[in-house]
């Protein structure tokens, strides 16, 4: 099992600033993002993880700055939360998580994060590789982004609404289970 004190996760909450990211009604996913991401960080911290965090307001950082900064910052794990959106509203739900290779460290935190997101009432969309994503191209850590449900639908912002904290926790949960099992190593 790998000690919590020793591992440094970096987590991205997605866009900021003047970038929006998906909107849809009343929300803007920069807002979703970084809602999540700083009770995420919460939790991992109160697993012993070390957190360092890309923003913890709303800023914009481009995503080679995230990559950079994440490499500056001597992390053992890079971890980007979005919300996904779709052409049409109502069109699809359930999260899905990315990553640069299947084959590699971060597709085994990526199942775990989906496996604790799926018990609790998640459609689980699967771990998708996507090489052309610069924070997952550029990091120098095993990296993934979690797509938290679709913004545009409806059912999903009421899942991401009334289980704001067991979502946060499940990640958390999905992350340091990966971590505790070897998936670093």
């Amino acid at each position: 099992m790998a000690d919590s004190s020793m591992t440094r996760i970096f987590l991205d909450a997605g866009h900021g600033g003047s970038d929006f990211g998906a909107v849809y009604g009343d929300r803007a996913e920069k807002n979703d993002a970084l809602d999540l991401t700083m009770a995420v960080g919460d939790y991992l911290s109160q697993y012993g993880f070390e957190v360092v965090y890309d923003r913890i307001d709303d800023v914009y950082h481009t995503p080679y700055q995230k990559a950079e900064n994440a490499n500056n910052s001597g992390a053992d794990l890079f971890i980007s939360i979005h919300r996904n959106s779709s052409p049409y509203p109502n069109q699809y739900n359930g999260v899905e998580s990315l990553v640069y290779n299947r084959y590699y460290p971060a597709a085994d935190v990526a199942a775990s994060i989906n496996r604790q997101l799926e018990m609790i009432g998640w459609r689980n969309a699967g771990v998708n590789e996507r090489p052309n994503l610069v924070v997952l191209r550029q990091t120098n850590m095993p990296a993934v982004l979690i797509e938290a449900g679709f913004i545009n639908t409806d059912e999903d912002n009421v899942r991401f609404d009334e289980t704001f904290d067991e979502t946060a926790q499940a990640i958390a949960r999905g992350i340091a289970g990966a971590v505790w099992n070897g998936a670093l190593e």
